[in-house]
């Protein structure tokens, strides 16, 4: 209980024991907090910017605090990635990964051939399959594609081929975290955290890495799919809507003058300052404090960062943005361009979203034509502007795209017009940062069962992508929980033709 006393006119309060201990230990996780906050970077200041951390920052200018950039390990061959992710698994035999056994053996039992059981997810398999879909020999390097891609086809001497990886889950949820994290468990950091973690940011008023979602819905497992996990909030993912203002929120609010936002946002501060020194490493509270930093600043640059109204009718011809069906996707890879060119890390885009329908991903367990034909449809085209946009301005050389899904599917039909999901192998392709296009890595089994020659794991797949961003694997360490933690955690090796 606290005491009050009277000395005449003047009152003078003592704390009780309780409240001094609270006090003073509270003082002391503050300065502990502000040491651990200043070492991460978080307090650290821009030159020439005003109050706590608000105003007065250039588009161009360096990011201060724990998005500083960061020299890599080695010379880079990319400075920025973007991530193309086909949620519900495309099937590699349809696309890119020619079997011509299927037809050989259409209607045969894969088991009675192989000599071997399987097991598929949900009931109903059939006998092998052929493709329904046509494929040709495209490009110098006779690139195999399916009649799904002609957009693409003509780029397939840009495109090196990885016709072995493999997951280890048939699940999509865990899969689709195996492949943006490195483990099928949630809470662990994906591979956008670890760019940002490794190499910062190269412009202070955008976000090192951006996620943008299909329009129908998210990937299945949500948030966790570019979450920080055990490393700092501030690492995760700033997702950006995929229609409508794609981020929140984002201008002044009406009558509101600059000197008043300002305010309002430096008294905001001083009271989570407060609160973290109450709650000492809470790192949910420092990215709070980050984010509203990093939100002043992009109010003068991301607007026109992400308005693509102002580029020519032939370059949203190229993208597609002329055409119901390609514009969704269209529009984000044009804003994946926009971003990278604006020096944003790691672009994350999620093409496929969880709705009402099962046409809504590439998951096509009941109807492969329908199903891949729309999906083919809506991506070819903008994903083969944005190589070709990319090259014509330069970047195609110091940015990476990487196309792939969570897992493949089965070369045996499901329900008769169907195929079932096959984390055995999966065809992926990769594209720009100087990796020598027109090749095929590794190969799969005759059938598209398992991956046979050089099977590429996901680690090998994130050890590579680390590589061409100059940053060893082996040496990004994190630690947590008494271990030293890396994105390909104890194993996984860069892929020798990619990085060649």
């Amino acid at each position: 209980m606290s005491h009050t006393h009277k000395c005449g006119k003047k009152q003078q309060r003592f704390w009780s024991r309780r409240e001094f201990l609270m006090q003073s230990g509270g003082g002391i996780a503050g300065l502990a907090l502000a040491s651990m906050l200043d070492r991460d970077g978080v307090f650290a200041a821009e030159p020439g910017m005003s109050g706590p951390g608000f105003g007065g920052a250039q588009c161009s200018a360096q990011m201060p605090g724990p998005f500083a950039a960061k020299p890599p390990h080695f010379a880079p061959r990319a400075t920025n990635v973007i991530s193309l992710f086909m949620s519900g698994g495309p099937s590699q035999v349809d696309t890119f990964d020619y079997k011509p056994a299927l037809t050989k053996y259409a209607g045969q039992s894969m088991e009675d051939l192989i000599g071997e059981k399987f097991a598929v997810r949900q009931g109903m398999p059939g006998p092998l399959m052929p493709s329904p879909f046509e494929f040709k020999q495209h490009g110098e390097s006779g690139m195999w594609v399916s009649e799904l891609f002609p957009h693409l086809a003509k780029h397939v001497d840009e495109m090196a081929f990885i016709k072995s990886l493999y997951g280890t889950s048939n699940d999509h949820i865990q899969s689709t975290y195996e492949m943006q994290t490195g483990q099928i468990r949630m809470g662990f950091p994906s591979v956008g955290c670890w760019v940002t973690y490794g190499l910062g940011s190269e412009n202070s008023s955008l976000p090192a890495f951006v996620v943008m979602n299909d329009y129908r819905g998210g990937p299945l497992g949500g948030p966790t799919d570019w979450g920080s996990g055990f490393m700092p909030a501030s690492y995760q993912g700033t997702l950006f809507r995929a229609s409508g203002d794609p981020i929140v929120d984002l201008e002044t609010p009406a009558g509101m003058t600059a000197d008043q936002q300002r305010a309002r946002l430096e008294v905001l501060a001083k009271l989570n300052q407060m609160d973290m020194e109450k709650y000492p490493g809470n790192s949910e509270l420092a990215a709070r404090i980050s984010s509203y930093e990093l939100a002043y600043r992009m109010q003068g640059c991301a607007p026109e960062a992400i308005d693509t109204s102002k580029e020519s009718a032939a370059t949203k011809q190229l993208y597609g943005l002329d055409k119901a069906i390609t514009e969704p996707f269209g529009r984000q890879c044009l804003m994946a361009r926009r971003l990278v060119e604006r020096g944003v890390r790691f672009v994350q885009l999620f093409m496929g979203g969880v709705g009402v329908q099962n046409t809504d991903t590439w998951d096509a367990h009941s109807n492969l034509v329908e199903n891949h034909t729309l999906h083919a449809a809506e991506s070819d085209l903008p994903i083969a502007g944005l190589l070709t946009d990319l090259k014509s301005r330069g970047l195609l050389d110091t940015t990476l795209i990487i196309w792939h899904g969570e897992f493949g599917r089965m070369p045996i039909s499901q329900r008769g017009v169907g195929r079932d999901h096959n984390p055995g192998t999966q065809t992926a392709w990769m594209a720009g940062a100087g990796i020598q296009g027109g090749q095929a890595i590794g190969a799969s089994d005759q059938f598209g069962y398992k991956a046979l020659e050089q099977p590429v794991s996901v680690h090998d797949m994130h050890a590579t992508i680390l590589h061409l961003l100059g940053l060893d694997h082996e040496k990004l360490t994190y630690r947590y929980s008494g271990r030293d933690y890396r994105l390909s955690d104890i194993s996984g090796k860069p892929i020798p033709q990619i990085i060649a």
